[in-house]
Order: C-alpha cells, then structure tokens, then sequence
C-alpha cells in the first residue's frame, strides 16, 4: 500500500469495520448510520504494524512476557518520544499497560483513598471523573471560561481542601481539542508541588497536533517540577491500535513507579499488557511515524472543511480545534439539549456524542463532539444529514 493512498476516501474498510469497530462505532449502530462517534480512525494502521504482528505470530510462540513490559518496548518508546516529542525518559521508569484508560484508574488507585479528591476539568472526557470515582474519592470540578478561552485555574484554591490529593489533566484536551500554554502548566505543576498533590497527566492526544500549534508538556518543564507528575500515554489515537489495548506509564522517580507498579497488580499474572500488543507498538514509535504524518495532513483537511460547513449551519458555532479529531460545537442556539439534537440526527441517520454530563461533565451541556477521523466522502455525508435534520426542525 502506498502512502499517497492511506487515506484516500476509498481507504475506510467499512464491510471490515462494521464486524470489529466496536464502542458507539460501526459494530453497534445500524447499518445505514454513519456514526462520528467515539475517538477512533476509521482506517486501517501502518501496514508495518500489520506485519510485525503477522511475523511475531508467526513463531507460533506466546508465552508470558516480562512482568514489567519488555525492554524493547520501554527502550523503544523512550527513544521514539526523544526523537519526536524532546522528552527525556528513563525506559526503567516506563510501565507498559493494557490502554491509557486502565492506566489512569491505576494512577487514581495508586493516590486516592476514599474519601479523597480530586480536581478535574469540566468539560472534559468522562473517564477523568469514573477512574476517581472507583478509588472510592470525589470530584471537584475546575470549569473553562470560554470567554477566555482557558480554564480558570485562578479557582483552583477555591477547590483546594484538606482532602485533595491529585489534579487531572488532559492535554490536547478531549473534547475541547485545546492545548495547554507553557504558562497554564507551569501554574498547574507549582500549585502541585505547593500541596504535595500528584498530577494525572493524560497525553493520549499529543501526537495529533495540527500545523500552527505546538504541543507543550511538562516533560518540557525544568525537572523539579515533574517529580509530581505522572503521565500516562497510548497509541490508539494516533496509531489506529486502540483494540490492541496498549499505553504506558511514565514515573519521575523509582519511588512512584514501585507504588504504581503494586496497584497495577502486573507482578502477577492478573495484570499486564499483551506481548502482541507491545510488539505493535514498537514497530509503531520506531517505524511509522510517517503514518501520523500522513494522518496529520488528512485530519487537517477534514477539520477545516467540518468547521467551515458547521459554521455555516443554523444554530451551530464551531471553532477550529488546535488538536485531536474532535469537534465540539456549541448548539445552544438551536433551542435543542445536547441529548435531545443527538437523537434527532439519529432519526437521519447521524450518530454524534451528546455533551451530556454522562460523557464530559455539566460544562458540557449545549454541545456536540464529533469525530472526524474518517473519509471526505463520509464526513460530507454525515454533515449533509446534520444540515437536512437541522431544515427538518426548522433551525433559523
């Protein structure tokens, strides 16, 4: 396969997808919706992927891998992350993982006790709210001002008590698709170290970047303020492996790494990531980047083209996200809940995320999310149905 044809309109194996894409996709909705739901390509990976898991398999060999992860993947990633992100991590301190998903409620479980707290943003992906909710802690919400266009951690000390012990952070931000300012982390990262909390840092997204932004982390930051930080990083947002159900952890000293390796129960055989699945994921950090590059030029083109036609709807603002392949826009002005317009564009065939408290936190009501990690052909469908189901309402 070339790479000009990767993501070519005819490069989405629906047939395919509509037996294996699973979570609100393809699989689970009927068979004439488009569903521009949960954050998942609609592509196939980098054929390389492929073949490193057909050659691997081919051994005919899969026994238990090394309790902590193999070090070729450790050593892999932390080289890769170098190369591309600047970052400097030690691979002794990488805990492979079965997703970023199961990675933050082992952070959560690692920090929290109940009848803890912990600060997260709203609006933001439900998963922050669901990984405290099981460490038996509660949530306090840090809201986004969108008439500045950031979240308002000047609030952060009104949310301070004696009970809080971690802050939650998305960055990009899922689904605002907004970056962190070197300035907004730096606060974040003094405000941690200040009162001894830890910080979830959730990078999931930090490979989808569009041209005129830069992503910003705190492995940028001078050392003595990452010793709080615990980041957890996957490969199915910009690698297409989520069924592969592989991230890592990423510890700032050997003392954290011990205590999330114990809660992460990968000691045993309880816990763990696939060995398959980390084979995948380093052929993907060594070899395929030109994928993601690929992906990048694709997804920014899908992404002014939705922004333009959104904006151009009755009752629908929209602004362009700095990354990730979400949408989220505002559509308040149609008189319609977010529950209420999600189900009317099932009626015409849509499938899109409502901003309901459910999936993203009360800030999050009067919007959409919308993926657009798919073909031209069907996001220009899919946005052809938003149009004609908004006509159908009578939206001015």
């Amino acid at each position: 396969m070339q790479k000009t044809s990767l993501f070519d309109c005819d490069a989405v194996p629906i047939e395919v997808l509509k037996q294996r894409a699973f979570n609100f996709r393809w699989a689970e909705t009927a068979p004439d919706v488009i569903p521009l739901t949960a954050a998942d390509p609609d592509f196939r990976c980098a054929p390389e992927i492929s073949q490193a898991i057909a050659n691997y398999a081919l051994e005919g060999v899969f026994s238990y891998g090394p309790h902590q992860g193999l070090t070729s993947f450790k050593e892999a990633l932390s080289e890769g992350l170098a190369h591309r992100k600047d970052y400097r991590l030690n691979p002794e301190l990488i805990l492979p993982i079965d997703s970023v998903a199961s990675a933050m409620y082992v952070v959560a479980k690692t920090y929290l006790q109940p009848g803890d707290e912990a600060i997260i943003f709203d609006p933001v992906d439900f998963l922050f709210e669901q990984a405290v909710l099981a460490a038996g802690a509660q949530v306090k919400r840090c809201r986004f001002d969108a008439k500045r266009g950031e979240f308002d951690l000047d609030s952060l000390t009104e949310l301070l008590s004696e009970r809080t012990k971690l802050i939650g952070v998305c960055n990009p931000h899922n689904p605002l698709g907004r970056l962190m300012s070197l300035h907004e982390l730096t606060t974040l990262a003094h405000f941690a170290k200040q009162h001894n909390l830890m910080i979830l840092n959730d990078e999931i997204w930090s490979d989808i970047v569009y041209p005129g932004h830069t992503m910003h982390s705190f492995h940028h930051l001078e050392p003595a303020l990452m010793e709080r930080v615990i980041t957890v990083y996957g490969f199915s947002k910009s690698f297409a492996l989520a069924g592969l159900r592989v991230g890592a952890i990423f510890s700032p000293s050997v003392q954290h790494h011990q205590q999330l390796v114990t809660c992460a129960n990968v000691m045993t055989t309880a816990g763990g990531v696939s060995t398959l699945s980390q084979i995948a994921a380093t052929q993907a950090v060594l070899n395929c980047w030109y994928w993601v590059d690929e992906f990048l030029i694709h997804l920014t083109k899908m992404r002014d083209y939705a922004v333009e036609r959104l904006n151009k709807m009755p009752g629908v603002q929209c602004t362009a996200p700095q990354a990730t392949y979400l949408l989220f826009p505002d559509i308040s002005a149609t008189g319609l809940s977010s529950e209420a317009l999600t189900d009317e564009l099932l009626k015409d065939k849509l499938a899109v995320v409502p901003g309901s408290p459910r999936f993203f936190g009360p800030a999050a009501q009067g919007h959409i999310r919308i993926c657009f990690a798919t073909s031209k052909t069907l996001l220009s469908q899919g946005l052809d149905r938003m149009e004609s189901t908004l006509h159908r309402l009578g939206v001015q």
